[in-house]
């Protein structure tokens, strides 16, 4: 996770486009090493690219590998994924989509009695099947192979049928001003189809989250949800448009 000093150093990134190490290192009043070994640290999580000298935004048409996504943050996604199982009554319906943070969140949901579960994670199906209590739906379409991910025409089809009490999603960045993004088109229209058929929803996303850019827009955040649940305060001004539309921000402390 990355330390205060680390999430300045990301949020000077995103304001500059690139920052010299020499120039992070006058900034936060630290070594030339220091600096470097923090750039260091924010690459391999993803969340910096290392150029020549300094560091650039990462890029917004490729995200971080799976297996590095599954172990960014982990400690602040189970919480996140423990406070919003807490939500979730026994025998209620639900979506859940793909995303390191919602698999947290049906770990969290294995004990719960009586739940019917539609998902296209395979991942998630194989855990949930494990609980005697859960009734799980599983889509049809186009198996991803970095993740166990269904998405494809049938996939869409599938959650049409539906109307669920509560959908749990998550996305791959949240700009300033709400704007959703993620980075493949046929899972932005699976969120779309998702968001139109749950009575609530639910946006699961950790601190990495903020201010990250992708290239496909899902929409805006106070026109799609009904709650946050995060593990960080949402900076301003997106913690401002959060207020004013009146939506819930759940921190998982």
């Amino acid at each position: 996770m990355p330390t205060p000093r680390q999430r300045e150093i990301v949020n000077l990134v995103e304001q500059q486009g690139f920052v010299a190490i020499e120039a992070l290192a006058r900034s936060f009043d630290i070594t030339q090493q220091t600096a470097r070994r923090d750039v260091n640290a924010l690459c391999k999580a993803g969340l910096l690219r290392r150029y020549h000298g300094g560091a650039g935004l990462p890029s917004t048409v490729e995200n971080i590998a799976y297996e590095a996504r599954q172990v960014l943050n982990l400690e602040g996604k189970r919480k996140i994924a423990e406070l919003v199982a807490r939500e979730i009554p026994d025998h209620a319906s639900l979506f859940l989509t793909l995303g390191t943070t919602t698999k947290e969140a049906a770990r969290a949901l294995v004990d719960h009695k009586g739940l019917r579960v539609i998902t296209n994670n395979l991942q998630i199906a194989g855990m949930l099947s494990s609980s005697t209590d859960a009734e799980v739906m599983v889509a049809g379409g186009t198996v991803r192979s970095i993740d166990a991910g269904v998405t494809g025409e049938m996939t869409l089809d599938f959650f049409n049928n539906f109307k669920v009490d509560y959908a749990l999603m998550s996305i791959s960045g949240i700009e300033s001003d709400g704007t959703l993004f993620d980075f493949d088109y046929r899972e932005v229209r699976l969120l779309r189809v998702i968001i139109a058929n749950a009575r609530r929803v639910f946006l699961l996303a950790d601190q990495t989250k903020y201010n990250r850019h992708a290239l496909v827009r899902a929409g805006n955040i106070v026109d799609c949800i009904d709650a946050l649940y995060t593990d960080v305060p949402p900076p301003k001004p997106l913690a401002d448009l959060l207020a004013e539309a009146r939506v819930s921000v759940h921190v998982a402390e």
